[in-house]
């Protein structure tokens, strides 16, 4: 895809969204092509993938407007459980109207074939929240804290979807649960990690047992 395209995909994915909310994701997109006016030929210029690429560009589109939204809040005054659980959450606000088409998306990303961009996709969402976050980790933690948001994510929004309380009140509890079950998930991983420095290294105990090596 193209920058010079970005205004056509916008318009064509704001046309899709509305038929997707009750058709579902499969043949939205030559129809949104048809409504915004454009050629059909446009189908595949802007979405070479179709509608895998369709839904993808939705996803980058929330990313995109949530890191935008928490920009406006001073995060690194939160702590770090605070600006994940704030970064969610607008996340999931600013798609509030969009629920139906978002459902019918995850459910077209677990067919066949769409497995590897779905799972793409989840990727830049997390990886987004946390460098939207403040998060300049460069190390194995940098892919940890990733894998462990992906599951917090996938799981309350799966939550969210079907959520019928007020305001979503239960989803924003659940949300903290999970952020809570991780937080004491690292912490107990940070203990076993300082446990391990100072515990005498297996291998080289082993080897002084067997060749009688001086301590």
């Amino acid at each position: 895809m193209t920058e010079h395209l970005a205004e056509e995909r916008r318009r064509i994915l704001a046309a899709a969204l509305r038929h997707a909310a009750f058709d579902g994701w499969g043949g939205t997109l030559p129809r949104a092509v048809a409504d915004c006016g454009y050629p059909a030929s446009m189908a595949a210029r802007a979405f070479p993938g179709g509608t895998g690429a369709l839904i993808a560009f939705h996803m980058a589109e929330a990313d995109r407007a949530m890191t935008a939204e928490l920009a406006a809040h001073d995060v690194l005054a939160l702590r770090i459980r605070e600006r994940i659980a704030l970064a969610v959450r607008l996340r999931l606000e600013l798609l509030a109207g969009e629920r139906e088409a978002i459902r019918r998306a995850v459910a077209f990303q677990l067919l066949p074939g769409q497995g590897g961009r779905a799972a793409r996709g989840l990727y830049r969402t997390v990886d987004a929240i946390w460098r939207a976050c403040g998060d300049t980790a460069s190390d194995f933690n940098f892919y940890t804290k990733r894998a462990l948001l992906a599951g917090v994510y996938a799981s309350t929004l799966l939550f969210w979807l079907n959520d019928k309380s007020e305001e979503r009140t239960d989803t924003w509890a659940f949300l903290d649960r999970r952020i809570g079950q991780v937080m004491t998930i690292q912490k107990a991983r940070g203990r076993l990690t300082r446990l391990r420095e100072r515990l005498p290294d297996p291998f080289r105990l082993l080897g002084r047992l067997r060749y009688g090596l001086s301590a």
